[in-house]
């Protein structure tokens, strides 16, 4: 029965659910999915001698838009107190620790995973949950975390653009973890880099800083959008719309003025007037423009 419904599911409609705890139900967890979108079926496997759910499950939703949403929403809700791991089904699958591990320090007292994961999720995948540290005395936080990339080159991003950045009201400090057992060795060595470059592993996701940007930086990081040019000559700039002037209608146009006559050459008396030729028509009177007199060219009698 299990194996048919796993065969029938919708994989990419479904998301899978882990860190769940030992008193969520089926019913609690179709209820708080339901918030994200219609869910179609909820399945959560369980141990065949104590019949407790083994901490995880899945939940089919309706269509594919809605598992994204709820993969965005819902990964690191806290649910009795621990974090929930929401990611698609078919893409739940062991990934490879190739070494890109943040340590964030000097975090807010109000900065919890989700946060983190909100903030770091922008630049890559990340392999696993982020976590805080806590003082198990007190319950209150220690000040630091850790978050884990599928690539460095979504590390150097997230390094490059927030360290120093402010989250949760204070400036906090990210640059790459120590490793485990070692005397005062840091992950993103040149070794690591090599071997995970060589790693031909899953399909990873695109780092982008969109929110990165500066002022007047939209996007692209270009910076803003030049104006619009105005109606009055389009592709010029303005120093030189303000000179421009169109030329003169041709002569002979309605609402044109001719131009005035040549001067007469030199030696040309005023009896030159009874053998010029006759001067042509005037245009056309236009309403509101000025009409000089012809006396063609000899000038005034």
């Amino acid at each position: 029965m299990a194996s048919g419904a796993i065969e029938q599911r919708n994989q990419d409609a479904t998301v899978y659910c882990g860190g769940l705890d030992e008193k969520v139900t089926e019913d609690l967890l179709w209820e708080l999915m339901q918030n994200v979108g219609p869910v179609v079926h909820v399945h959560m496997p369980r141990d065949k001698v104590t019949g407790m759910h083994q901490c995880f499950g899945f939940v089919e939703f309706r269509s594919e838009e809605d598992a994204d949403y709820a993969v965005k929403i819902m990964n690191m809700v806290r649910m009795y107190g621990k974090p929930l791991r929401v990611n698609k089904a078919s893409q739940d699958r062991k990934t490879v620790d190739v070494g890109a591990n943040l340590f964030i320090g000097n975090l807010a007292a109000e900065v919890d995973e989700k946060d983190l994961y909100d903030t770091f999720s922008a630049f890559g995948g990340i392999t696993q949950p982020p976590k805080v540290m806590f003082d198990p005395d007190t319950g209150h936080t220690k000040g630091f975390g850790f978050v884990s990339f599928d690539s460095f080159e979504a590390a150097d991003y997230a390094i490059e653009c927030m360290n120093g950045a402010y989250l949760g009201g204070r400036p906090i400090c990210v640059q790459y973890a120590y490793k485990k057992d070692s005397k005062g060795e840091r992950h993103g060595s040149q070794a690591e880099r090599l071997l995970a470059a060589s790693n031909q592993q899953a399909v990873r996701f695109k780092a982008h800083t969109l929110f990165a940007t500066g002022p007047g930086q939209i996007g692209t990081g270009m910076g803003a959008p030049p104006p619009p040019p105005s109606n009055t000559g389009a592709g010029q700039p303005q120093h030189q719309q303000q000179q421009y002037f169109p030329p003169p209608p041709p002569f002979g146009m309605q609402g044109s003025i001719p131009p005035p006559p040549p001067p007469p050459p030199p030696g040309y008396g005023h009896h030159q007037q009874y053998y010029a030729p006759p001067p042509p028509p005037p245009p056309p009177p236009a309403m509101g423009m000025y009409q000089p007199q012809q006396y063609g060219n000899a000038g005034p009698p």
